[in-house]
């Protein structure tokens, strides 16, 4: 198995897998394991079945219910689809921890025994509300005991990723194919963070292949990046702007001077709530270091002192200066359309005050710099927020999105099941058995592993 858009498999290392205690079922729930230390016991003893079966159509006495071969499917049931992730970690786990301790305490790997069917990471799975009719994303058929112990933990590795990877392509169709840069580093547990990026890479590019786009991929942390060779990147924090005693400016003429070339210049502006002013006069400093250079000749320098974006990040329970508040004033707090207006508006004609730009040529570099600067937004953005700016046609240029991309709420969950769904007796078939409201389904995009 591996992902549809590269046709590589994640190697089983970058999983970083426990696999001594997946093998013995730390992580796993506690009723799996003692299912296993049922069955295993009932195999010792060559129990048989004593009880009144469900199936009827065979005799169920002579079956080894400790040994007993089954099929299970493993599904989510999100409305009114899925993007799938996940699925090299679920194989790696079963291909290294399914199996038994023999009564040497030895764990005999027994992998080669099962059956297993998987989609590719990236594949969209739909669900149209009926529990008769899941589209799995996993199969695997053999002993029951072999993998039982599994089940937890293979649940968590397609549902964390999946929801995430879901999370983000629905936010790159609300942004309507603007960029999305990758921003909940903060938002949970350092050691999730290369697992986090991975399914933001997926969502990436499903959407670009479904909408036949070239949306690239940004993460803010190198661990993000980790398992499909990305890096993070990013320009200054408020913290940076504290260490300059509050000028945004110095700021940004001191990291463009030290900063390598190939790192954007994206300006934070925010910090005195005075989005617009900053703006100005981060804008002039940095144009009239570009244009001197660029009159002497030292364009490679000259390009250090190029803004890539200006990134207002206004909290919610402010309002900034330049948003004069009308009806609703909880409609102008934070980053909202007005402020964004304001600031492009700002941008567009920032060049008109500038000294420098009163020859000719010059004004004409200075006009076509400052319509060049983007503006990226932060502070708050999901699917639902970014919608409503598209709809609005607010000029943003990118979104910085953060916590809203691991949310797991009733609209965006993505809870897995494992079913068994048929049981093989001695008769060598194949036989229904699942709990009321569930039955054996299919997928056309399963693939055989083995």
């Amino acid at each position: 198995m591996m992902s549809k858009f590269d046709g590589k498999r994640l190697d089983k290392n970058v999983f970083q897998m426990d696999v001594e205690r997946l093998r013995k079922g730390w992580y796993s729930d506690k009723y799996f394991c003692n299912n296993v230390l049922l069955l295993e016991t009932l195999a010792k003893e060559n129990y048989t079945f004593q009880g009144e079966s469900d199936i009827k159509e065979i005799d169920c006495t002579i079956v080894k219910n400790g040994d007993l071969e089954v099929e299970m499917q493993i599904f989510t049931r999100r409305q009114p689809f899925s993007l799938v992730a996940g699925i090299d970690e679920a194989l790696a786990l079963l291909e290294e921890c399914t199996g038994y301790y023999d009564e040497d305490d030895h764990f005999v790997n027994t992998y080669d025994q099962l059956e297993i069917e998987a989609v590719h990471d990236g594949t969209f799975v739909t669900y149209d509300g009926n529990p008769k009719n899941v589209k799995p994303i996993l199969k695997i058929r053999g002993k029951y005991t072999y993998f039982a112990k599994l089940e937890t933990p293979i649940l968590g590795v397609v549902a964390v990723p999946t929801r995430i990877a879901t999370n983000v392509f629905n936010t790159l169709v609300a942004s309507q194919s603007k960029e999305i840069l990758f921003f909940p580093a903060r938002f949970d547990h350092y050691k999730t963070q290369a697992l986090h990026g991975y399914s933001y890479s997926i969502a990436i590019q499903a959407y670009n292949e479904k909408y036949e786009n070239k949306n690239c991929r940004f993460v803010s942390t190198d661990e993000q990046g980790a398992w499909w060779g990305g890096a993070g990147g990013g320009t200054i924090a408020h913290a940076s702007i504290c260490c300059f005693f509050g000028d945004t400016a110095e700021t940004m003429m001191q990291f463009s001077r030290i900063m390598p070339v190939e790192v954007s210049r994206i300006a934070l502006i925010d910090f005195h709530n005075d989005c617009v002013g900053d703006t100005l006069k981060v804008m002039k400093r940095m144009f009239e270091k570009y244009c001197e250079l660029y009159k002497d000749g030292n364009y490679v320098e000259a390009k250090k002192y190029k803004l890539f974006a200006v990134r207002p990040d206004t909290s919610g329970n402010m309002r900034d200066t330049s948003v004069i508040p009308i009806g609703d004033k909880s409609l102008d707090m934070g980053v909202n359309p007005r402020l964004i207006w304001n600031l492009r508006k700002a941008i567009d004609h920032a060049w008109q005050g500038w000294d420098c730009a009163r020859v000719g040529t010059i004004s004409q570099m200075a006009k076509e710099w400052c319509s060049e600067v983007k503006i990226v937004v932060t502070g708050g953005f999901n699917a639902a927020k970014i919608n409503k700016f598209e709809e609005l046609r607010v000029p943003v240029d990118i979104y910085g999105v953060g916590s809203s991309l691991l949310e797991n709420s009733n609209e965006t969950n993505n809870d897995f099941t494992a079913d068994i769904v048929r049981v093989k007796l001695y008769d060598q078939k194949w036989h229904d058995m699942a709990k009321i409201g569930r039955c054996p389904c299919d997928n056309p995009d399963l693939v055989r592993i083995q």
